[in-house]
């Protein structure tokens, strides 16, 4: 074999090794079908009003739209056990961090063809929730509409379920429950000051906007 032959199959061999990881690293089409790591989602996310009953009840989040860094520290914080849920941590503890990127970029890309713009700026709240939201200082975090978060490890919240909103609120408070929680210093801080009504009435209002946030049908429930 001459040097120039073993040269040339060595970058050959290195090329296709370059392909492969890219290629495991990104969906390979908007629907990602066949795909194992997205297989393990559908069933909960891709059936629009699918209602979870263990731990708690409540419509399983629209995670379609989301924002791909927000999905990778959902995921990152289900499997470090920050998020107490026992599907998620099952689900979140089987995927390499590899796995977590290629789901969260899968869903983050993933809406409906008619989806509508989202207005920056909506409809004002009524007064008694207004002082609810300038309290908790919402928007400086979620953005004026709710969906433009300053951060994209932070969620887009407008229009999603308000009784999963209800939940996760609730959850930044509850503590020495081994299936329910999260561990987050701010929001943790945020959510103490409000009775449960108030964290109704916020999630409610939130639930209500219009959004980018989307449940879209995948391959077996098409």
């Amino acid at each position: 074999m001459t040097k120039n032959l073993a040269l040339s199959l060595a970058l050959a061999g290195l090329f296709a090794s370059t392909v492969h990881a890219q290629s495991t690293a990104q969906p390979k089409d908007k629907a990602g079908d066949g795909d194992a790591r997205v297989a393990m989602c559908i069933g909960c996310h891709s059936i629009p009003g699918y209602q979870a009953s263990f731990p708690q009840v409540y419509k399983v989040p629209m995670i379609s739209g989301q924002g791909q860094k927000y999905i990778e520290a959902a995921l990152q914080a289900y499997k470090k056990g920050d998020r107490k849920h026992p599907t998620m941590h099952s689900v979140a503890a089987s995927l390499s961090d590899q796995d977590i990127a290629f789901v969260a970029a899968h869903y983050a890309q993933l809406a409906p063809s008619e989806a509508a713009p989202v207005p920056d700026t909506p409809a004002a709240a009524p007064a008694d929730v207004a002082a609810l939201l300038n309290k908790g200082a919402c928007v400086s975090c979620h953005g004026a509409n709710f969906s433009k978060p300053i951060d994209p490890s932070y969620p887009k919240v407008a229009g999603q379920y308000p009784d999963y909103l209800f939940a996760s609120l609730k959850a930044y408070r509850t503590e020495h429950n081994a299936s329910v929680g999260r561990n987050n210093a701010i929001m943790g801080g945020i959510v103490k000051q409000f009775s449960n009504a108030e964290l109704k009435a916020i999630a409610d209002y939130v639930g209500s906007l219009p959004g980018e946030l989307h449940t879209v049908p995948q391959s077996r429930f098409r």
